[in-house]
């Protein structure tokens, strides 16, 4: 099924199911109203809402109504947990190689992952608002799940039973806030501004054979100004899988319902071109990683981050060609 949040004056929405093809909804009102309660008693909420989903579809449902995207909040629109991952390695090869240094071993054993803001996510129409364009504004689409309860020592496959809802995300970063942030050894805090996610999130089932083994096998496409600049594949050069990111957080904790896990940067390795060149010819999820492709190719970066007034729209379609998750189309604006 498909759930969205709908804005309603308050801080959490009102929670909506949304038809497969996100031309309908309907509230869950009498079922729960707002999405942390479902996954607070998944077993229980989440088949009555299933039903609500195939009356909706079959055009069966009473009080549905056209489904606006521009309504929508983040379909969590707070969370207990944000914990991101860098589960494309590709990605943090290249960044390292464009400061001629190596990627530790025990990178491509162990998952990379940072914990961010989880009180004050952006949904997916909602403008991007930063103080000042010198931090090195830049968008990263990634894939994202939003688990039920997780024990602690969970392993990946246990973990992987735990996922509860599939989202894509884009989790903005100011790239010029980030050295003097990692090296004071602490790592990401200022540099990791509030999240945006999808429209909708969706269960695995709903997802097919697209879902398998905890990797999301779609094309992730990015439009920077209407210029499309990313048609990356987001599950066969993951690393890790979602399984072994929460069974990473679960090591030492428990993790509970309503926690979100993401992807970082869907990142794909280059190719060698009849050149004899390395080409990306699926292009970026993040300018900084095209940056890097830059400097290992010129020697420097020439792509500049992005601007007030710039627009990135992220989404993945199907193979009838329809978005699965709804478009996050966000438009970067100033202080004022």
């Amino acid at each position: 099924m498909k759930l969205a949040t709908y804005r309603d004056g308050s801080r959490d929405g009102q929670l909506v199911v949304v038809s497969r093809d996100l031309q309908s909804a309907h509230y869950a009102t009498g079922i729960a109203g707002r999405l942390q309660q479902v996954l607070d008693d998944w077993n229980f909420l989440a088949p009555q809402l299933q039903d609500l989903y195939e009356t909706l579809n079959n055009g069966k449902a009473r009080h549905a109504f056209p489904f606006d995207a521009a309504q929508c909040m983040a379909p969590l629109p707070r969370a207990y947990q944000w914990a991101d991952g860098s589960a494309y390695i590709n990605h943090v090869e290249l960044v390292r190689a464009a400061r001629n240094s190596e990627v530790p071993k025990s990178f491509y054993e162990d998952p990379l992952m940072y914990q961010g803001g989880s009180d004050d996510f952006l949904g997916p129409q909602e403008d991007a608002r930063f103080l000042d364009e010198a931090w090195g504004i830049d968008f990263e689409a990634e894939i994202a799940v939003v688990t039920g309860d997780v024990p602690m020592g969970a392993t990946p496959d246990q973990a992987l039973d735990g996922v509860r809802l599939v989202m894509i995300a884009n989790d903005w970063s100011l790239r010029n806030l980030i050295p003097n942030e990692l090296a004071k050894g602490f790592g990401f805090f200022q540099s990791k501004p509030a999240t945006a996610f999808s429209p909708v999130a969706i269960t695995p089932d709903e997802l097919g054979d697209t879902w398998s083994g905890g990797r999301l096998a779609g094309v992730l496409q990015s439009s920077w100004n209407g210029r499309r600049v990313g048609m990356c594949e987001a599950g066969p050069d993951m690393t890790f899988h979602f399984g072994q990111l929460i069974a990473h957080i679960c090591k030492t904790r428990n993790v509970r319902a309503g926690s979100i896990v993401g992807s970082g940067t869907v990142s794909n390795k280059g190719v060698t071109g009849a050149n004899g060149q390395t080409e990306w010819p699926k292009g970026y999820s993040c300018i900084a990683e095209k940056r890097a492709i830059e400097t290992i190719q010129d020697g420097k970066p020439s792509t500049e981050f992005m601007r007030f007034g710039d627009t990135i729209r992220i989404e993945m379609k199907g193979k009838d060609g329809q978005s699965i998750f709804g478009a996050i189309e966000q438009r970067v604006v100033g202080p004022n």
